[in-house]
């Protein structure tokens, strides 16, 4: 951060300061010598003074001033150039480091306000952003480890299931209509469950890319959340599945969002939440919450929900609670990691909230529009 002005010395003051106090400083001392030496020799001195003693104070005089000069010009030249030559040898030094690599040495600050103290900041500063950045690249190096390694297991299985009927049916085991018909479609559904796997892979690492385009417009949740449920309500007809809008008709619900990355999360979240659902009369709630800045949105459920424990890890990269590693259930793992990446697109923040057989609640929260 830059200092005051007014309450520093630059170096330019500094050597004008050191200037002045080459020519003062040798005048005042040498004055003051002159007096003293005077004194000694010519106080004592009762009548007229010897010829001889006044040529000697003369031939004095010249060394005294020229010995002066020196010594002034040397002690001020000496402090000045150190003050500015020992900071840059020690931003030299860590220059090299941050050269080699080396960003574990913290660049000393001193308390001095001058420029030279600004560059130093300006290098410490540098020098924990490249820290952070060389951190953030080794975790993101890890990250792809494990990405690789979650991809390779999650399209490893459909894989095997699909090799096994399609040995099954090349030996002949499928020998009736019945089992040909049901050998066919197993592998159909495996097909697709590694589409979708793959689908989700490609939005997930455009997502993680930097400088992802939003089309962020100005978006009423109320009346979006209203024509979202309908159409879900249609769409789930023949399930026994209750949708309820909950928000005050009285409050702007207005946001900057890109609609189609919003569906994206809405669906996310709603999919996720019906794998999950109690069999029997199934609930889900969405709840609008307005403030100043922001709008709070929670889609609450009454399925399965999860530990108190699991909930920190809900939006993680492929992970998945014990109860959806059944067949039934499981899915790629990426849809709440999705659902997080395109909501802090947007500026914003999600968690979650909920208990083991104490349904589920995920939150966003958008920025107002208009602001």
């Amino acid at each position: 951060m830059i200092q005051n002005r007014g309450d520093w010395m630059s170096i330019k003051k500094r050597l004008i300061l050191s200037n002045i106090g080459m020519v003062l400083l040798p005048a005042v001392l040498f004055l003051l010598l002159e007096m003293v030496i005077g004194y000694v020799l010519f106080y004592p001195v009762k009548g007229s003074v010897d010829q001889e003693d006044l040529e000697f104070f003369r031939s004095i005089r010249i060394y005294l001033l020229v010995g002066v000069l020196v010594l002034t010009n040397g002690i001020l030249t000496f402090l000045v150039s150190k003050s500015i030559i020992a900071p840059l040898l020690r931003l030299k030094q860590s220059a090299n480091d941050i050269s080699r690599g080396n960003l574990d040495t913290k660049i000393e600050v001193s308390g001095k306000k001058d420029e030279l103290n600004e560059l130093a900041m300006a290098f410490e500063s540098m020098r924990s952003r490249l820290k952070e950045a060389d951190a953030m690249q080794k975790q993101y190096e890890e990250n792809q480890k494990e990405l690789i390694a979650s991809i390779s297991h999650d399209l490893k299985t459909p894989l095997t299931s699909i090799k096994g009927y399609i040995r099954g049916l090349s030996d002949g085991v499928a020998n009736t209509p019945e089992k040909m018909e049901r050998y066919l479609g197993t592998i159909e559904k495996k097909a697709d469950d590694m589409e979708a796997l793959i689908s989700e892979l490609l939005l997930y690492s455009k997502l993680d890319l930097p400088n992802v385009p939003y089309d962020l417009r100005e978006l009423d949740l109320a009346s979006y959340f209203d024509d979202y449920l309908e159409e879900l309500r249609f769409n789930l007809a023949e399930q026994p599945v209750s949708l309820r809008l909950e928000c005050e008709p009285n409050q702007s619900y207005r946001v900057q969002a890109d609609r189609d990355k919003l569906n994206r999360v809405v669906g996310n979240i709603v999919q996720n939440s019906l794998k999950y659902m109690k069999e029997g009369k199934k609930e889900l709630v969405v709840r609008l919450s307005s403030k100043a800045e922001d709008v709070t949105v929670e889609i609450q459920d009454n399925g399965a929900g999860v530990s108190h424990d699991e909930l920190p890890h809900l939006f993680d990269r492929f992970y998945r609670t014990d109860v959806s590693r059944n067949s039934a259930t499981g899915g790629s793992g990426l849809g709440l990691a999705i659902v997080k990446k395109i909501i802090e697109g947007h500026g914003g923040t999600v968690w979650a909230s909920g208990g083991a057989q104490q349904g589920l609640s995920i939150f966003f929260r958008l920025k107002k529009g208009g602001r």
